[in-house]
């Protein structure tokens, strides 16, 4: 059965590439913006969202973050993405034509020493795959993007340069989310996010992660921010491995709860791979 599956940007962007290393016979739905491809979703034209959650290099998401918890969808899987960035031209360019390259401000960060090196102005895009876009419709070939292969290659440009970045090891993770929650067995390597508001007591957050020290249970991951802009109101995201009818999870979120004011579980999914390689 074919899926659609929405992501934010055009096609080519990297969020694009993680639906094609996932769901590979399945139809990718580019959407303008994270609200659009949640939308997509909820709305019934888009089976999955694939959404990008934070980068090795940059951190989180900071929108994702936001947007995820009232979405109204559930995580059942997660993909890493290694970002390579690439120099493209139109056809028959050459790197010594090259004068400038447009790509997203991120990009372009990623790759000075290459840029500097052979004195090629970065020119701001709003975004990598939209950037290849533009420079294939220009036709300029003194124009160059920044950008994955996927997109060089669905634009028809020629690979000038490839794996420019600066930063050999930069990543970026996305969430596979869905209107509902898949069940998903215990037993193999799973990981759950949830998120949750300590009560306004003193020494809440140390208490409420204490049962998680004392059940063994490991947390990879645990950030904070405001609700509703209020400074006394602070919501928390974390990532724990296991599952939550472990007994370890189990009395590790029962005593979480405890010292929460409210606490959610936004999916259980198989962990990735990728996580072995991390040491």
């Amino acid at each position: 059965m074919n899926q659609i599956i929405s992501f934010q940007g055009e096609l080519g962007a990297y969020s694009h590439q993680a639906c094609v290393e996932v769901f590979p016979r399945d139809t990718p739905l580019p959407c303008h913006s994270f609200e659009g491809a949640i939308a997509a979703v909820k709305e019934g034209r888009a089976d999955l969202a694939m959404l990008p959650v934070e980068n090795s290099t940059y951190g989180r998401v900071a929108d994702i973050h936001a947007l995820l918890p009232e979405s109204g969808l559930h995580i059942i899987g997660e993909h890493f993405v290694r970002v390579h960035v690439n120099l493209f031209g139109v056809k028959g360019a050459k790197l010594a034509d090259i004068k400038s390259a447009m790509s997203h401000t991120v990009l372009l960060g990623q790759s000075r020493g290459f840029l500097g090196k052979h004195g090629i102005k970065p020119e701001t895009g709003a975004d990598t795959a939209g950037s290849a876009k533009h420079v294939a419709e220009a036709g300029d070939a003194s124009m160059g993007a920044l950008a994955s292969e996927l997109a060089g290659e669905l634009y028809g440009l020629e690979l000038l340069a490839r794996h420019i970045e600066d930063n050999a090891h930069n990543t970026t993770r996305f969430l596979v989310t869905a209107p509902k929650p898949r069940a998903v067995e215990q037993g193999n390597k799973m990981m759950t996010t949830l998120i949750f508001e300590v009560r306004n007591i003193p020494s809440a957050l140390y208490k409420a992660m204490g049962g998680f020290a004392t059940n063994g249970v490991n947390m990879v991951k645990l950030e904070s921010y405001m609700l509703n802009g209020s400074f006394n109101a602070t919501q928390f995201y974390a990532d724990i491995e296991g599952h939550p009818e472990d007994g370890a999870v189990q009395r590790a979120l029962e005593e979480l709860a405890y010292f929460t004011n409210s606490m959610r579980v936004l999916g259980t999914y198989p962990e990735s791979d990728f996580r072995e390689t991390l040491g």
